[in-house]
């Protein structure tokens, strides 16, 4: 298995804005929105650019899926 394949399913993963937009098959721009507004996944800054860590992005999907059911 690749060492990219591994990584993506690492916990400890740290992801970039693309790839949670990716992920959730959503635009930047509502990633932003959502991170403007508090509702979406956490995230932190390194220097400019937004960072996610996996763990909080499925987290965050899993209290999603929770509220919907």
């Amino acid at each position: 298995m690749s060492d990219q394949a591994t990584q993506g399913r690492d916990s400890g993963e740290i992801m970039t804005l693309a790839q949670v937009c990716d992920l959730l098959h959503v635009s930047p721009n509502t990633a932003y929105s959502w991170r403007s507004a508090g509702t979406g996944p956490p995230g932190f800054r390194v220097g400019n650019r937004v960072r996610y860590r996996r763990s909080d992005v499925d987290a965050w999907i899993a209290e999603q899926l929770a509220r919907a059911a």
